[in-house]
């Protein structure tokens, strides 16, 4: 076997062993956020704005098409490598990263991890001729889909039915509702739209969730409402709204039921956003060592790594960047179709780490590199401004987090008290 070269920079997610896929791959997205997001992203966060320029990048070098098979003409990357290639990029811009985790979720989930997930022989070939038709939207178009998830409600947690809803009309579906914190509003060409089928009774269930596509310049679809808040602000994650938009059976992007079967089969399938963190976590502490190294770009060379409680501080940072690697890195391995109890608990826990720990890496990055570091022109507070929304991130807040471990660590499945 030929040694390969290693890598000219440790991956976000550390030095963990790569296939040659990955490391061109991991390659291409670190020069890619080096040399053209990283100076880009303070502007998309200062104006709350999408970042479109980004989003050309991606597309000419062919990674909006990353999770689509190589069948279909996509790069083929399996669920690893996705992970990887995310974090790489949110090291960088987070705004990006986060919007991208949306964009290649509706290829990923119905390519790859759908292949997992049970199906009678004619879902199959239905799923298989209609994923076709999206997988050569975004091969040949370079359309961009988005994921919207969030009404305000138990139902992006998976607690509730959705209250957007789809009615099956002749040729198609109608589809009524609202969602909000749509990242990539009036941005993307399709919506990933989860909903309830509207069945004509009075008894919407959670098992009948539709995983549909809705075309952003249909009729009845309408986006809404300001976006001025804390972090993650080029997502401009406004209100979505549906009133009687029309869409063919073809914009379905699972068939009927089979949402439902993948978010029980799948749980790693809502992991992909921690990919996002664990960049920006990489990102606040390489800032912090060039920092102290005095090797930031246009501020004084002075160096401050002689005092020991500057070491001592890049230390438990260090520390607690290996620890989430870790974790990370082993429910990245672990991630497959029915995890047993233990892997979906170190599921739990890598998630809550990431998102959790993210947010303390930055905020010993400000402490240890002092007032400089409020400053705008330096990446450092915006950092710490995105990583602290991750654990306000639906459907697994690090709340709902906190409570799936404790719920199913003491009741095994089916377990009630008297």
């Amino acid at each position: 076997m030929t040694e390969q070269a290693p890598l000219s920079f440790t991956p976000a997610v550390g030095d963990t062993p790569l296939t040659a896929k990955q490391r061109r791959l991991l390659t291409l997205a670190h020069e890619l956020g080096r040399d053209k997001f990283a100076g880009r992203a303070a502007l998309w966060d200062r104006e709350g704005s999408f970042p479109f320029a980004n989003y050309d990048d991606l597309r000419e070098a062919g990674l909006l098409r990353l999770c689509v098979p190589e069948a279909d003409g996509g790069l083929g990357a399996d669920y690893a490598t996705y992970m990887f290639v995310a974090a790489e990029l949110g090291r960088f811009c987070g705004t990006t990263a986060l919007t991208y985790n949306m964009h290649i979720c509706s290829t990923m989930w119905t390519g790859v991890l759908a292949d997992g997930i049970p199906m009678s022989d004619q879902e199959r070939a239905e799923h298989l001729r209609r994923r076709q038709i999206h997988f050569e939207r975004v091969v040949k178009d370079g359309a961009v889909y988005a994921q919207p998830f969030s009404e305000g409600s138990a139902a992006a947690a998976g607690r509730a039915p959705f209250g957007t809803t789809a009615r099956k009309v002749e040729g198609g579906w109608r589809i009524n509702g609202r969602k909000i914190f749509a990242s990539l509003a009036g941005a993307a060409n399709y919506y990933g739209v989860l909903c309830t089928e509207d069945k004509g009774d009075d008894k919407p269930d959670a098992r009948d969730t539709l995983y549909m596509a809705v075309p952003a310049d249909a009729p009845g679809v309408a986006v809404s409402g300001d976006w001025d808040v804390l972090g993650m602000r080029g997502t401009v994650s406004r209100t979505l709204t549906f009133q009687d938009v029309f869409v063919s059976d073809d914009e379905q992007l699972m068939p009927r039921g089979v949402y439902f079967k993948g978010a029980q089969t799948w749980p790693a399938m809502f992991f992909t956003i921690a990919a996002t963190y664990m960049g920006l976590a990489a990102g606040a502490y390489d800032f912090t060592v060039q920092y102290l190294r005095g090797e930031v770009p246009g501020e004084p060379p002075v160096k401050r790594r002689q005092f020991p409680t500057k070491q001592m501080a890049v230390a438990q940072m260090r520390i607690q960047l290996e620890s989430m690697r870790s974790l990370f890195l082993r429910a990245v391995q672990e991630a497959k179709p029915n995890p047993s109890k233990d892997e979906k608990l170190r599921l739990y826990a890598a998630h809550y780490s990431v998102m959790e720990g993210a947010n303390d890496i930055a905020r010993l990055a400000i402490r240890t590199c002092g007032g400089t570091s409020m400053m705008k022109h330096l990446p450092l507070e915006r950092l710490y401004r995105d990583s602290r929304c991750g654990a306000l991130m639906l459907p697994w807040t690090a709340e709902l987090i906190i409570d799936r471990m404790g719920r199913e660590t003491l009741y095994e499945a089916g377990e009630r008290d008297e």
